[in-house]
């Protein structure tokens, strides 16, 4: 078993910190039509369809899906998207925030084996740098459908310990039809109910001639969805029970100082965590306490999100993130949860947003060898009753449940 240090459970300057010192607040959620119009003035988009389910995807972003709506053009936007980067049509520093409900990066941000700093660099926001690979270099269009789109590009990398990777990576994003989705979810989604799924399937490839070892450092794909809050958002995240000598501390709640108690609760298999967008704070698990599927609830909007990945079994090698020289890098989350707002006293939000991430096993990867992982989310809007039946069997609790956990 691998050793569980407190130094997890310390405050730590991280991605979203740096990104909240980076661009100012902006203008509430469109239509997804809306925001498709505004993208397309300023950037080539791809939008899927199957009907009313839409989805928005940016090859110029990574082919990150930018937003998506179960309703056609006049549905809710769900995905956060920052308007006044794009609308500049400028790069900035340290990293381009454009937004986005699925967009790939890859990890560790922090530590010995990085890909965020540079040898010789100090942890902090100065010498914090995206690389460009999954900052601001385009994706390729390989192929593409009515349903879904394929890209490719190869990125070169260095990590903070010297070590050069030459990857390739390969990102298909397709919708999901209903009925897959009720077999993944595995529970049926009447036609009642209004709902877009999809997922982004994600593999990396070695393309160098030495192979990626722990010794000098290992990538991982990490997912990152950014959704638009409201005043009654609560993401609900179950987990595995048992003692913290065997499975580690349940939830790893100081990334910005220790979650107040109104924000987070723990319950008996399942925790709930604000996604207001008024209290900058984030969570994670650790791979033997997370499960496959987590999500969140919008009371305001009766919109339930649920978000499954690909989680291998008995896999506990998660590269770390903490911004320090670690004794342990491979102890890290498998997934997380962010919420925005304010940095400080008189300090506006980078959205706001919240976030649900998740990220793959580190990729111990020979000359040519391969690892994929895959994310997907599903939105669903319609009958209290039908969303009730899908939050109980996969997230664990009723809607009731959800959306007074924290009241």
């Amino acid at each position: 078993m691998k050793p569980f240090l407190s130094i997890r459970r310390l405050a730590i300057v991280s991605m979203a910190s740096a990104l909240l010192l980076l661009t100012p607040a902006l203008s509430g959620a469109a239509t997804f039509g809306e925001d498709v119009a505004f993208l397309n003035k300023h950037i080539d988009v791809i939008v899927l369809n199957d009907g009313a389910a839409r989805v928005a995807v940016a090859p110029a972003y990574q082919g990150r899906v930018m937003t998506s709506s179960a309703s056609g053009n006049d549905g809710i936007s769900f995905g956060w998207i920052n308007h006044d980067l794009i609308k500049s049509g400028e790069f900035i520093a340290h990293i381009n925030p454009f937004g986005g409900e699925d967009r790939f990066w890859l990890g560790p941000e922090g530590g010995q084996f990085s890909i965020f700093f540079r040898q010789g660099d100090q942890f902090n926001l100065q010498s914090w740098q995206t690389p460009p690979y999954i900052d601001s270099q385009p994706f390729t269009v390989t192929s593409k459908s009515d349903t879904e789109v394929h890209f490719q590009e190869t990125g070169k990398l260095i990590n903070k310990s010297g070590t050069r990777f030459t990857v390739q990576t390969d990102r298909t994003v397709r919708l999901i039809s209903r009925d897959r989705a009720s077999q993944l979810l595995g529970v049926e989604i009447p036609d009642s109910v209004n709902m877009v799924c999809y997922e982004s399937e994600n593999t990396i490839t070695n393309k160098g001639d030495k192979a990626w070892t722990k010794d000098t450092g290992l990538l991982s794909i990490w997912i990152l969805g950014m959704y638009n809050p409201s005043p009654e958002t609560t993401v609900a995240i179950p987990f595995q029970t048992g003692s913290e000598d065997q499975l580690g501390p349940v939830v790893n709640d100081a990334y910005f100082g220790k979650v107040p108690a109104d924000r987070l609760r723990v319950g008996d298999g399942v925790m709930f965590f604000s996604g207001d967008g008024k209290y900058r704070s984030k969570i994670g698990l650790n791979p033997l306490r997370a499960k496959p599927f987590f999500g969140s609830y919008d009371a305001a909007n009766k919109a339930l999100t649920i978000v499954n990945y690909t989680k291998p079994e008995g896999v506990t090698d998660y590269v770390n993130s903490m911004w320090e020289l670690q004794e342990h890098p491979y102890a890290g989350d498998a997934i997380n949860s962010y919420n925005d707002g304010p940095p400080g006293p008189g300090k506006k939000p980078l959205g706001p947003f919240y976030e649900l991430e998740t990220s793959s096993p580190a990729a111990a990867l020979a000359p040519g060898e391969s690892f994929t992982h895959v994310h997907r989310t599903c939105h669903l809007t319609g009958p209290e009753e039908a969303l009730n039946a899908i939050a109980k069997a996969k997230l664990g609790a009723d809607l009731q449940t959800i959306q007074n956990a924290l009241k």
